[in-house]
Parts: C-alpha cells; sequence; structure tokens
C-alpha cells in the first residue's frame, strides 16, 4: 500500500513462539486459519476433529506433526501451549470448560459464536476469569484490512464526528448443516461479523431494532434468514447492518451479483469500501476510499494493500493472543469484551421477539 498515507492494514507479527493444537477441520481451519499460520511460521503441533480422518488430511496437508483421536485428548496433550478451537457452538463451551482445567494450556482461541445465547458466554468469561488464563474469540472481521484502516482513519479524525454508518451484505453463505437444529441462524453465525465490528467502530451501541424473514433459498425451518438491524449508539451514531443472505435468484443465466458494501458519514468527512470475502476461494483485498475536508481537501483517496480478510486476516487474530501470553499485555480481543457482542445478538433475537427496540442494559440485567 502507499506508505506515505501512513496507515497499517495489517498486524504486526511479534510473537510465534507458542504450540498451538487445533480442533476442527472444516473449511475455516483447514482451508483459512492453517493458511494463516503457515505464513506466519506459527508451531502448530496437534490437531483432532469429530472425525479422525478429516483431521488426518488436513494434517498431512499442513504438515501438523500430531493427529489426536478426540478433542479432548488433544486439550490433554502436554505440548499443547495454546488451544485453537474450531468446533459447532452448542458443543464448544464444554471444550473451552476442558481446557480451562488442564495446566499446560495457557491461552485458548475460541470460535465465534462463543455459545449459543448470552447467558451462557457470561458464564464462560467469568469462569476464564477466575482461571487467569487467556481466552479470546475469533471476530476476525476486526482485522480484515479495510475495518483495521476505518479505525485508523476515525482515531485520526479524518470524518469528523461519525454521523451514520451501513454495512451491506448481499451474498450467500454455505450454512454448515449442524445449524439446522439450533432454531438461530443468521444473527449468530453471519450477523455476528458486523454487529461486533460496530462495536469495534463505536463502541457499545445503547439500543438495537432487528426485523427478519425467511430466506427463501434455505431449505431448513428459521426465522432470522433475512436481517436488517438499526443500532443507535450513545455518541449519537446510527448505524444499519443488513444481511440478505438469499440476494437474488441464483440460477444458470441470471446475472444477478454479490458483494458487502459499507459506509460511514461523519461531519468532515465519508468513507466506503467493500469486503473481499464472497468471492473466496478467488480472492480479492477488501476496498476503502475516504474524502475529508481537513486531511484530502476533499478529494478522494485510496489506500491499497496486497492482503485479504481471507485468509491473512487470521494471522492478526492469533498474534494478538500469543502478544499477550509473552508481554503480559491485555489481548486485543478478550472473552470479556467478547461478551458484549453476545448481548448484542442476544438484544436482535429478543427484538424479534417483541418487535421492538431492546437494550443491552435490559440483556445485561
Amino acid at each position: 500500500m502507499d506508505e506515505a498515507l501512513g496507515f497499517v492494514p495489517d498486524a504486526a507479527i511479534r510473537c510465534r513462539e507458542f504450540r498451538i493444537g487445533c480442533i476442527g477441520a472444516g473449511f475455516i481451519m483447514a482451508d483459512v486459519q492453517l493458511a494463516a499460520y503457515q505464513a506466519a511460521d506459527f508451531p502448530v503441533v496437534a490437531i483432532a476433529s469429530r472425525t479422525p480422518a478429516h483431521a488426518q488430511a488436513v494434517a498431512q496437508r499442513w504438515n501438523i506433526p500430531r493427529v489426536h483421536a478426540t478433542p479432548q485428548a488433544l486439550i490433554e496433550d502436554p505440548q499443547v501451549e495454546v488451544l485453537d478451537i474450531a468446533f459447532p457452538p452448542d458443543q464448544q463451551p464444554a471444550l473451552i470448560r476442558h481446557a480451562l482445567r488442564q495446566k499446560h494450556i495457557r491461552g485458548i482461541l475460541a470460535q465465534k459464536p462463543l455459545a449459543m445465547d448470552f447467558a451462557e458466554a457470561r458464564r464462560l468469561a467469568e469462569e476464564a476469569r477466575a482461571t487467569g488464563k487467556i481466552v479470546s474469540v475469533n471476530q476476525n472481521m476486526r482485522y480484515d484490512q479495510s475495518m483495521r484502516v476505518l479505525r485508523q482513519v476515525l482515531d485520526r479524525g479524518s470524518l469528523g464526528e461519525p454521523v451514520i454508518a451501513t454495512i451491506e451484505m448481499r451474498a450467500i453463505p454455505h450454512w454448515q448443516p449442524f445449524l439446522r437444529d439450533y432454531g438461530r441462524l443468521t444473527l449468530l453465525n453471519m450477523s455476528i461479523h458486523h454487529l461486533d465490528v460496530l462495536r469495534f467502530l463505536f463502541g457499545d451501541p445503547s439500543e438495537i431494532y432487528t426485523a427478519a424473514r425467511p430466506d427463501p433459498r434455505t431449505t431448513f425451518a428459521h426465522r432470522d434468514g433475512i436481517t436488517v438491524s438499526t443500532l443507535r449508539f450513545p455518541s449519537g451514531v446510527v448505524a444499519v447492518s443488513m444481511e440478505d443472505v438469499w440476494s437474488g435468484p441464483r440460477q444458470e443465466g441470471f446475472a444477478s451479483d454479490i458483494y458487502i458494501r459499507w459506509r460511514v458519514e461523519g461531519t468532515g468527512g465519508v468513507a466506503q469500501g467493500t469486503i473481499g470475502w464472497p468471492d473466496y476461494p478467488n480472492g480479492s483485498p477488501s476496498t476503502l476510499r475516504y474524502a475529508s475536508l481537513r486531511d484530502t481537501g476533499g478529494a478522494w483517496v485510496e489506500p491499497r494493500w496486497k492482503t485479504m480478510w481471507f485468509p491473512h486476516a487470521f494471522a492478526g487474530v492469533m498474534e494478538q493472543l500469543q502478544w499477550a501470553l509473552k508481554s503480559g499485555e491485555v489481548p486485543a480481543l478478550t472473552i470479556a469484551d467478547n461478551v458484549g457482542t453476545m448481548a448484542l445478538v442476544e438484544a436482535a433475537y429478543r427484538s424479534l421477539d417483541t418487535r421492538r427496540a431492546v437494550t443491552l442494559d435490559e440483556i445485561r440485567a
């Protein structure tokens, strides 16, 4: 990117010395996280999954020396210092609790969503605090390059006072089979990215109103398919997050597009961009352009970079945990902070149930 602009789209790798054990051999681990870890030269020493044959295949692909028959056996491996979990959220809490009891486990990177609901997420955070172990949650959109640079633009005051923000997703996720029986779909498993990154940019909102309808393409029963959430922040910022997982017909010959776009308007400028995820695995970098009365004379400026959200951002997620272990500093992604994101998701579901705006104070009471 243009270093003269002074933006830092990717986190520096300050530590790569703690031995990692990975639980899960699905797409997010096999194709994304382990690709990022290999590029960053992180030491992955073991892997396990629900299906040992899948774990063995991924181990051969990424030259991981040990394959455990069960996730529990991996957690008990004394060679594992950092546990990386990419597992269904209904089963993840039990694995976290088992890891918290192991003396050799120094840090845990949990997958998002942390749990199925806010109450369980809060209990996990309290239990983690009692052990003194560092637990982070993989809210990886905070490490998307456009989101990191946008945060730097905001921190510089280039946009003045933020007024309104929007995230507009028109893309079709692959719903994993285990989601069919949850009763919670888009808000818990997709919107959570956008709700969390809005917290990253603007802090905790005071309230959220969410409307939803089923997605015509998704065949199993669900209520939160297509979702639209409006958030109000104490600063006065209002934000809209839309997850259109239908995004139009997709039969042969129909040329509709898919994308994720975002925009932030302030009293002194505007920033807008795209998220590069929808065209994975071909891949393209996320984008950002901004115009500032103070800093660019009202002209549009577009910082550029070559790295992408998938897979490059995932190195930063693991690095912040390793650095916290080495330095003693608070990690950038804490389980305590993630409880705030889970509270926001819970408020969105209550808003669906009650057809009204719901405050976060109501959820945390």
